[in-house]
C-alpha cells in the first residue's frame, strides 16, 4: 500500500489501478502574461479526459460487450466539468547558457492559479484529471514547438502498477510526436510515501520505458537520503527553502555543498529551484550546480515558452 491512497477492491483493476491524489507542486509559479500561439488555446478538457481514458483502456475494454468492464476509476470521472491549461517555467543550464527543460504547471483557462483548478478535483474525477494533465502537458509542449525536455509532476501514492498506468502517457507522446526520452517525471521528496519500495519500483519502470526521473524538493522531507541510497534519479532538485539566501547562510551552504558532493559521487545531476537573486546564483554556480530554475531567469510563461532574461546569466 502506498501512502494509504489505495481504495477498496472495487476501485482497482489490473490495468490502471490508481487512487486519489493531488499535486501541490503544481501550485508553484505565476502567470507571465505571454500570449499563446493559436494551436494551444484552451480546449474542453472533459473531452480530453474522455479521450485519454479511451487510449488508456485495453482494446478489449473499449468494447461495451466485453466481459472485462474495467474498474470504477476507468468508468467514472470522464467528465471533468472544468477546463485547464498549462504554464511552462524554464529550467536553465548555466554552463551552456541554454534551456535544459520546462516544468509544466497547471493553470486555469485565463491564467487562474493552480489552486483554483486543484480545488475542483474530487474522488470522482481525480483519475481522469491526472490522465488529462499528463496528456495536456505533452500536447501543449508539442504545440508550442518545445525542443527541450518536459518535466511533469506525479504523486507515487496514485500509481499502483506503473507499467500499466503509464500507457496513456506513452500514447500521448506518440500521438503528439513528443519523444518520450525528453519527458522527466518528478516526485516531491516531501510526499509521504509509506512504501518506499513501491516508489523505487515506479521510478525503475519509468526509466525502463525511456523516461527520465527526478526527486523534487530534496531536503524538505524526511526520507531523502534513504530514498537516494535505494534509487539514483537523473536529477535531484534542491528545495527552494535551502536555496533562499544561501549566499548569506553558512548552514545552508554546508548542506547544499554536501548534497552536491553526494550527488556527484552517485552520478546524479543537481538542480537548484527557486533562484531569485544573483547572489544565490553565484554561490550555487561556485558550488558546482549548473541547472537552475527560478524567477531570476524566468517566471512561468502562461501557455507559452518563457524567454530567459539575458542579464540573468551573470
Amino acid at each position: 500500500m502506498a501512502g494509504g491512497a489505495r481504495g477498496g477492491p472495487e476501485d482497482e483493476c489490473p490495468t490502471c489501478a490508481v487512487g486519489p491524489h493531488t499535486d501541490p507542486e503544481q501550485t508553484k509559479g505565476t502567470r507571465a502574461g505571454v500570449e499563446a500561439p493559436a494551436p494551444y488555446r484552451a480546449r474542453p478538457t472533459s473531452v480530453l479526459a474522455s479521450a485519454m481514458l479511451t487510449l488508456h483502456t485495453p482494446h478489449a475494454n473499449r468494447n461495451p460487450d466485453s466481459a472485462a468492464p474495467g474498474c470504477v476509476q476507468c468508468r467514472k470521472g470522464t467528465e471533468l466539468g472544468f477546463d485547464f491549461v498549462f504554464a511552462y517555467q524554464p529550467i536553465v543550464d548555466l554552463a551552456s547558457r541554454s534551456v535544459f527543460a520546462h516544468e509544466a504547471l497547471v493553470r486555469g483557462p485565463s491564467g487562474e492559479s493552480a489552486f483554483s483548478i486543484l480545488s475542483k478535483v474530487n474522488d470522482d474525477n481525480r483519475y481522469a484529471f491526472d490522465q488529462a494533465c499528463r496528456a495536456e502537458a505533452i500536447r501543449g509542449a508539442a504545440a508550442l514547438g518545445m525542443k527541450e525536455r518536459l518535466s511533469i509532476n506525479f504523486l507515487p501514492n496514485a500509481v499502483y502498477r506503473p507499467e500499466a498506468c503509464i500507457r496513456s502517457t506513452l500514447e500521448a507522446a506518440r500521438l503528439y510526436d513528443f519523444p518520450s526520452d525528453r519527458i522527466i517525471f518528478e516526485v516531491t521528496e516531501g510526499e509521504r510515501v509509506q512504501d518506499r519500495a513501491h516508489l523505487v519500483n515506479i521510478f525503475r519502470e519509468y526509466r525502463r520505458f525511456g523516461f527520465q526521473t527526478a526527486i523534487d524538493d530534496f531536503g524538505a522531507g524526511y526520507a531523502g537520503l534513504n530514498l537516494l541510497a535505494e534509487y539514483q534519479p537523473d536529477v535531484v532538485k534542491i528545495d527552494m527553502d535551502l536555496v533562499r539566501g544561501v549566499d548569506a547562510s553558512k548552514p545552508k551552504q554546508a548542506i547544499v555543498t554536501g548534497i552536491v558532493t553526494i550527488c556527484t559521487a552517485l552520478g546524479v545531476q543537481v538542480l537548484a529551484e527557486g533562484v531569485e537573486t544573483a547572489g544565490e546564483r553565484d554561490f550555487l554556480k561556485d558550488a558546482g550546480i549548473r541547472l537552475m530554475q527560478g524567477y531570476l531567469f524566468c517566471k512561468p510563461a502562461f501557455q507559452a515558452l518563457g524567454v530567459i532574461d539575458p542579464a540573468s546569466w551573470g
